[in-house]
């Protein structure tokens, strides 16, 4: 449905995007992973046909979208990563007013605008002002305006950005229902590990401007078969201890957070004697030591040596 073709995005001297190579089948959600400033949001604007690439090309269908944006722009939803939504009107006031901007009238338009706000669960709040809205209300409303045309494709850039968990919940499901029922094909963007492996299909994964990585998800957390990660927990750090475990030669790579420090290590490596070891001869009180299942985290951790969040 959609090819990227070793797309490049210079700024001066900053390269955000480097010859970006990727495709998106019809009926798949797509989830694309990364930093904050990783250039996943120049990517989809490039994408989008919003942005004019530096270099390479967006294939719509096999046809170049930067010659001619208008198919592209006739099937698509785009819902940005700050809020786009008249504040002063209401709920419904919005969606009818972005409807007439996709051609949406009458009838056709009040039916849409119905259906919409049952999907995103709006419809008491119809008439409320969208300024007294919390921000999960918001994202969801700006969903809804990304899907009034019924969109083949819909692009969302971090849309759980900045909101509550019920309100986080809500959109993912909602995505997915979306997906599954009206079979439309989604490019997810964010950078929440947890987000993508529920909802993902196939996943790459943007650091830097580089696509890093790209599969299904047992395909990228195949990248560390040949490691393990180690999680460790306690309620605080003694400063020895961490210092003596990021000098241990056998430990890959090492993320340290307020209550749990997770190692990556070699697979045929034993390190749980070693881990009790270091705790006893620096004073460190432990939870408890115990092996994880590779998650998307652990490859990106692989992959660059730092936390996705970090």
């Amino acid at each position: 449905m959609i090819e990227l073709v070793d797309l490049s995005k210079r700024y001066k001297q900053t390269e955000a995007v480097k010859k970006v190579n990727l495709f998106i089948e019809r009926g798949e959600i797509v989830g694309l992973l990364g930093p904050n400033g990783a250039g996943k949001s120049t990517l989809i604007s490039m994408l989008a046909s919003l942005l004019e690439p530096t270099s390479g090309d967006v294939r719509f269908q096999k046809k170049s979208v930067l010659r001619n944006p208008q198919p592209l722009r006739k099937v698509i939803g785009m819902v940005p990563q700050d809020i786009a939504l008249y504040e002063d009107l209401t709920a419904e006031e919005n969606l009818h007013f972005f409807g007439r901007i996709y051609r949406l009238k009458g009838k056709e338009l009040k039916k849409k605008t119905e259906e919409v706000l049952e999907q995103i669960g709006l419809t008491e709040h119809r008439k409320d002002i969208v300024k007294r809205f919390s921000g999960g209300m918001k994202r969801r409303l700006n969903i809804g305006v990304a899907m009034l045309h019924e969109p083949e494709l819909i692009i969302m850039d971090e849309p759980t950005v900045g909101i509550d968990p019920q309100s986080r919940n809500y959109i993912l499901e909602t995505v997915k229902r979306l997906n599954e029922e009206k079979k439309m094909t989604v490019l997810y963007t964010s950078h929440y590990m947890e987000e993508v492996e529920f909802l993902c299909d196939r996943i790459y994964i943007l650091d830097k401007g580089n696509l890093i990585a790209s599969g299904t998800k047992d395909e990228i957390k195949d990248i560390i078969s040949l490691e393990r990660a180690l999680s460790i927990k306690a309620d605080r750090w003694e400063n020895e201890f961490v210092t003596k475990l990021k000098g241990n030669p056998l430990i890959s790579r090492i993320h340290v957070e307020e209550k749990e420090i997770t190692v990556i290590v070699p697979r045929e490596v034993n390190m749980f004697s070693a881990i009790i070891q270091i705790a006893e001869e620096t004073g460190q009180e432990l939870n408890s030591v115990n092996r994880k299942d590779p998650t998307l985290e652990d490859v990106f951790l692989h992959l660059t040596g730092r936390a996705l969040r970090d």
